[in-house]
């Protein structure tokens, strides 16, 4: 796979709801084919405690623009500091790292399951269906009505579903709650999910038990993003495998979960 590492300009840095970065970056050279799942490692170059590189999951490109774009949640010092960048200003990205989602026209319907910044694959993932045909349901779940973003975005490539768990938008409950999976039509194709690893957990039980086929995309902690530092190391049934270079997705059926 081919991949860049070049400075980026910042041609849009945003705060759209608490908790969460917006940032989009204009690459000085034409642009690697990045896949759903794929992610990038960014230089926060103004933290000097954030002397590693940061990981985060890729939102969206543009080719012809040659635009990333990333959904970042603001959760330490890395992206605190990332959040006082300015446009206009540069940040140093190493992309596509990692490997993707899998994608296939013979799935003819699909559940995505997402929470938090999770969702920000699913983008890319929704383009990729809607280009194979394989309808899109989403089922996004967050605290409060606060933490559900990006439902406009996901509209565009299928039917969205929405849990919180105090009930101010959407079914109340976990994402694991909702009516959907206690429906006599529960029968999709393929399973995909990130987030927190507890509800990816859930649904990967879900979809075992069901025999569905499901693929989840880890958010260890990575420093290199090359599989050189090990500290992203997770147990499979394969021997331990580094989540920045033989995932972060992997299928649930190859974990040590259940």
């Amino acid at each position: 796979m081919t991949k860049i590492i070049a400075d980026h300009e910042i041609v849009d840095i945003r705060i759209p709801a608490n908790g969460h970065l917006f940032i989009v970056l204009k690459s000085p050279v034409d642009m690697p084919t990045v896949f759903p799942g794929n992610f990038a490692e960014l230089h926060i170059a103004k933290s000097p405690e954030a002397f590693l590189r940061r990981p985060f999951g890729i939102l969206d490109v543009d080719y012809d623009k040659r635009l990333i774009s990333f959904y970042v949640k603001i959760v330490g010092k890395g992206t605190r500091e990332l959040a006082n960048y300015k446009q206009g200003e540069q940040l140093n990205v190493i992309y596509p790292l990692g490997n993707s989602f899998t994608v296939s026209e013979r799935n003819k319907e699909v559940l995505i399951v997402g929470g938090g910044s999770g969702i920000a694959t699913f983008i890319l993932l929704g383009k990729s269906l809607k280009q194979n045909n394989v309808k899109a349901t989403y089922l996004i779940g967050g605290r409060a009505k606060e933490d559900i973003l990006l439902t406009n975005e996901l509209k565009k490539f299928g039917q969205v579903l929405i849990t919180t768990e105090d009930g101010s938008l959407g079914e109340k409950g976990f994402v694991t709650d909702h009516s959907i999976f206690k429906s006599g039509s529960f029968c999709f194709d393929k399973i995909y999910t990130c987030g927190p690893e507890p509800m990816m957990k859930a649904v990967g039980e879900i979809a075992h038990k069901h025999q569905i086929d499901c693929e989840v995309s880890l958010e260890n902690m990575m420093a290199c993003g090359f599989g050189v530092c090990l500290c992203c190391v997770t147990e499979t049934k394969e021997g331990n495998q580094r989540v920045c270079m033989e995932g972060p997705v992997f299928n649930t059926g190859t974990l040590q979960w259940f």
